[in-house]
């Protein structure tokens, strides 16, 4: 089911299977997004309604200032932070809200801005947020001009920098809504849906609403439930009569017979449907999206899904959509799980801060398991201007609102209250660490005992702060793969998950020889890299890592043989702006993906495909264009079969299998042009075929769009890849020509990107020079139906076009 069906299919469960219809269901969730005015820089008066806005930019949210920046050494956020500007911005928005809105709850909800923001309706300051990744509302009811013009301003502040160790974005980076409903309404985030019992033959469903009450007097109430399954059927219901005479939590109870369950292969929702009636007249109407489901972790064998043994596949990813920067999109992030999931990954940590709440809504409908962490510092800061300067104030408001918003979300499995929390460390009289993570379990248990509680440790000895405070649920190693084996014998009757793994270290398509010399670059964490290529690459053979991490294939090794590892979850999923590491300045983004920053898998993709995935693989590699004579080891990557033999030319060079715990087979051989195949075979039958060609002279480009119809929304993407390739379409491995784009159409092209972590073109504009053979272009959609042509040309080879179209 595509998004907007998704959402459709909501939007007709709640108006036309239930028996009260759209017009009498007064809760109405505006998207806000269109029309903002934005200025960058300070702006004195600009919270006033009279203050002179007719010159600054037109725009729609979700919106990151800092990625339509230049890339400079000299920007505050340094290279760790993406290289890119941050400062103040200002915006600013116009709106109207009828006469017959008065007397009713309106509100406004911010899902995330990037940071220190502050809110003025009409002037009137409704209050300032300094963390830029957590959600928030302000009421807007007693401020309103019913009838008449209204101006919301707000005030974004990312000048103290840095602030974070990874690219954070600037502005109001998530979406925008306008909440109308009736004086009495369920409140923000205010149902909390649980199943205490769930099995194949019956769930049973508790759940608790909060309700806000908006008269004055003792009213009596009916609180009405309904639940309704994937195909709007109705199956179960009950109605709950209360009096009110203030806020209160009501709660109530139902059962399913037979419950579709929630898993990663089966993401199965319903639909919770709450209805507050006042003197038969509806005041409010809710809808709540849950999945049934049961897990379980055991310290000798892992984690259990439905009373099924699951071993947790996962990666960590920060929050920016390459191209995009923060800006967030559901075509966007949705493409990024569609990637991941054909790896055959289940899982997703949010590192390190609370997660888009659409992003939740996404793992939910795909089926990903998702450990929803809050913090990256707690007091002791890791940059001068981060989160530890609020916390004192915030933190405790900041996580209850973190977990009352995504406690329902089938998806969210475990809480990370924080990541390599400097607070673990501590002597003597030092119990810091200890002392805040018993009240951090305490701030989360209060609202949700349904989930594990854990951190992700760096330091996993005994005298550790955090484990030793007796409040993690499970214990999280970050990296220490060689001490899973032990782990039971180190910390009897507890629970293991690798909550951070790995950190090789790969460039796409840049290979360097010998593949079975493992470079660890830098030598240690604190000292800088003395040596590695004179191009800032890292070999893209599983044999570049950092001094904290392992290869790919080592972590795999040590995880998917030992059933106590609950799971893992790779760093990262994607290369991500910032923190390049193993390198410095011109380098501006990660090395750390198994998939590149525009989205092209590298070739250790396969290799989780070929652990991970529930289909044959067959992958070899590297490209076949190197100097006559040259050694050139080639790897390959396969599953469900016993053997690979590899060909040059159709001479076969031997067939091979893997032993033990390998996971690839390789070869050293002689170069000569031709064509390199590989013939994977189970029971002497071929099972896959793989061949790749030496590519002859750059003659022309060639466009692939994943997506060819696409919504006329404003909001909808087309990616489409752009290859460089000889006469015959075979790939020029260190291609780098420099690609020009035309689109016509109503829709424009939102982002340009190559892959490189050390290109310094901006995201934005109508060129882009290839990285390796591969350049991507990101079309977003206008708000009319028409056809769409993207050309891509480059000088002396063949231009490509490609026609998409924008639907209704």
């Amino acid at each position: 089911m595509k998004l907007s069906q998704f959402f459709k299919l909501l939007l007709f469960i709640s108006c036309v299977q239930i028996d009260v219809c759209a017009q009498q269901n007064p809760r109405l969730v505006q998207d806000f997004n269109d029309n903002w005015k934005f200025s960058l820089g300070d702006k004195p008066g600009a919270a006033q309604v009279s203050y002179a806005d007719k010159d600054w930019r037109v725009l729609d949210l979700p919106h990151d200032w800092s990625i339509e920046g230049n890339f400079s050494k000299d920007h505050p956020a340094t290279f760790g932070g993406g290289a890119l500007p941050g400062g103040i911005g200002w915006y600013r928005k116009d709106f109207v809200i009828p006469k017959s809105s008065k007397g009713k709850y309106l509100a406004i909800d911010f899902d995330g801005v990037y940071r220190n923001s502050e809110v003025w309706i009409n002037g009137h300051f409704l209050g300032k947020r300094p963390n830029g990744y957590i959600s928030f509302r302000y009421e807007l009811s007693p401020y309103l001009n019913y009838g008449g013009k209204n101006t919301i301003a707000v005030k974004v502040d990312n000048s103290k920098q840095p602030n974070s160790r990874w690219y954070s974005g600037s502005g109001i980076y998530r979406e925008v809504k306008l909440v109308t409903t009736g004086k009495t309404h369920v409140d923000q985030w205010g149902t909390f849906v649980t199943t205490p019992f769930v099995n194949e033959s019956f769930a049973k469903v508790n759940i608790k609403v909060n309700i806000k009450y908006g008269g004055k007097i003792f009213q009596q109430a009916t609180v009405k439930t309904m639940i309704y399954d994937r195909n709007n059927k109705l199956v179960a219901s009950s109605a709950k009569k209360v009096g009110l005479t203030g806020d209160m939590l009501v709660s109530d109870e139902m059962k399913i017979e037979k419950p579709q369950l929630w898993s990663p292969v089966n993401p199965y929702l319903y639909t919770v449907i709450t209805r507050i009636v006042l003197k038969d007249k509806v005041e409010d109407q809710y809808a709540t999206t849950v999945g049934l489901r049961n897990f379980s972790f055991d310290a000798e064998s892992g984690f259990f899904l439905n009373g099924e043994s699951l071993k947790i596949r996962g990666v960590c990813n920060h929050h920016d959509l390459g191209a995009l920067g923060a800006a967030f999109n559901v075509r966007a992030a949705e493409r990024q799980l569609e990637i991941l999931k054909a790896m055959g990954c289940n899982a997703l940590r949010t590192s390190h801060n609370p997660p888009a709440s659409a992003l939740l809504d996404l793992c939910d409908r795909m089926g990903f398991l998702v450990m929803d962490e809050a913090f990256d510092m707690w007091v002791k800061k890791k940059n001068d201007f981060d989160y530890h300067l609020d916390w004192d104030k915030w933190h405790q408001k900041d996580l209850e609102d973190q977990i009352l918003r995504d406690r329902n979300h089938p998806s969210v499995f475990v809480w990370s209250i924080g990541n390599e929390i400097q607070e673990q460390w501590g002597t003597g009289a030092d119990t810091t660490g200890r002392v805040i993570a018993r009240e951090l379990s305490r701030i989360v248990k209060n609202l949700d005992t349904t989930r594990a509680i854990t951190t992700g440790n760096n330091d996993v000895n005994l005298y550790n702060n955090l484990i030793q405070s007796g409040a993690m649920d499970l214990i999280g190693y970050n990296y220490n793969h060689d001490k899973w084996k032990d782990f039971n014998r180190t910390y009897p009757g507890k629970k293991l998950i690798a909550t951070e793994t790995t950190s090789a270290l790969q460039t796409r398509g840049h290979y360097d020889m010998p593949s079975d010399s493992i470079r660890i670059w830098p030598t240690a964490w604190d000292k800088p890299l003395l040596t590695g290529n004179a191009d800032f690459s890292c070999s893209a053979y599983d044999n570049c890592q950092s001094p904290w991490g392992s290869t790919h294939e080592h972590t795999l090794q040590a995880a998917e043989f030992n059933p106590a590892v609950s799971g893992i979850f790779v760093w990262t999923g994607f290369d991500y702006l910032g923190e390049p590491t193993p390198y410095v300045w011109p380098a501006r983004s990660s090395y750390f993906g198994i998939i590149d920053l525009a989205g092209f898998p590298k070739d250790v993709y396969h290799l989780y495909r070929s652990v991970w995935a529930n289909e044959p693989v067959l992958h070899i590699f590297p490209h076949w264009n190197w100097k006559e004579g040259q050694e050139v080891d080639v790897w390959a990557y396969y599953s469900q079969a016993d053997e690979v033999e590899l060909y040059v030319n159709g001479v076969s060079m031997g067939k091979k299998s893997k032993r033990g715990q390998d996971m690839k087979i390789s070869w050293r051989l002689k170069y000569v042009p031709g064509v390199l195949k590989a013939v994977s075979r189970k029971d002497g039958k071929t099972v896959l075929e793989q061949q790749v060609k030496t590519a002859g002279n750059a003659a022309r480009l060639v466009l692939n769009a994943d997506r060819s119809i696409i919504n006329a929304d404003g909001k909808d993407l087309s990616f489409v890849t752009v290859k460089v390739t000889d006469q015959e379409g075979n790939l020029i491995p260190d291609a780098k020509s420099l690609i020009s784009f035309k689109l016509t159409g109503d829709a424009r092209i939102e982002g340009l990107d190559n892959g490189s972590p050390v290109s310094h073109e901006s995201f934005k504009g109508t060129s882009h020079e290839a990285f390796n053979g591969l350049a991507l272009a990101i079309i977003r959609a206008g708000k009319h139906p028409s056809k769409l042509s993207l050309t891509a040309s480059s000088e002396g080879l063949e231009p490509a076009t490609i026609t998409l179209e924008q639907q209704p």
